[in-house]
């Protein structure tokens, strides 16, 4: 079974969950209580994101939503006060990829096209049908009105499970838990990664 190493910035109050449940989740809960009055927004997406990631790596029964690991040590997030760093040690089959660069998309809710050519093609098809731009369908003047445009833009968000280029600053492995034994180090502030 391959192993890929992972890492992750952490609020420190997953120390007490691993050492007391053996492994951390993630739940909205803390998603709302990281992002406060813009929560709405990023779980909109997350959910999107997790019902889509779970076809692909089967998600636990009790896990709502997965866990954001980079790939690097170089593109990680330091540890500051209030976090950790976790260095994981996974089995593949657990890792779920994805491009970030991409994923700009979805939290922006706007199509995610393949490439050039097809961002031509989508902006020319708009411009066609009467609309301004592709940033109101789901908020805004076209909010609600346009259904199939609406599936068009959700279908097109897949993509960010499309690596068209593997580098350690755009692709990054979302895990639906950490477990204990996958825990190689835990890095503190002010201690290198």
């Amino acid at each position: 079974m391959a192993q890929v190493t992972l890492y992750t910035r952490q609020n420190d109050k997953t120390l007490a969950q691993l050492e007391r449940d053996g492994r951390i989740i993630n739940r909205r809960l803390f998603v709302r209580l990281h992002f406060g009055d813009c929560a709405d927004l990023f779980l909109e997406s997350y959910d999107w994101f997790a019902a889509e990631a779970a076809k692909r790596v089967p998600r636990p029964a009790d896990v709502e939503l997965p866990i954001w690991c980079s790939i690097s040590r170089e593109n990680c997030l330091k540890p500051i006060e209030g976090t950790v760093v976790y260095v994981l040690e996974v089995p593949q089959e657990q890792v779920i990829y994805f491009d970030e660069a991409k994923w700009d998309y979805v939290l922006n809710r706007i199509y995610l096209p393949e490439g050039p050519e097809d961002a031509a093609a989508y902006k020319a098809d708009l411009q066609k049908k009467g609309f301004s731009d592709g940033f109101q369908f789901f908020q805004g003047r076209y909010a609600g009105k346009y259904p199939e445009e609406t599936q068009r833009i959700r279908e097109s968000w897949k993509r960010v499970f499309t690596i068209d280029h593997w580098g350690i600053f755009n692709v990054c492995g979302n895990l639906w838990e950490i477990r204990r034994e996958w825990v190689k180090r835990i890095v503190h502030p002010g201690e290198a990664i």
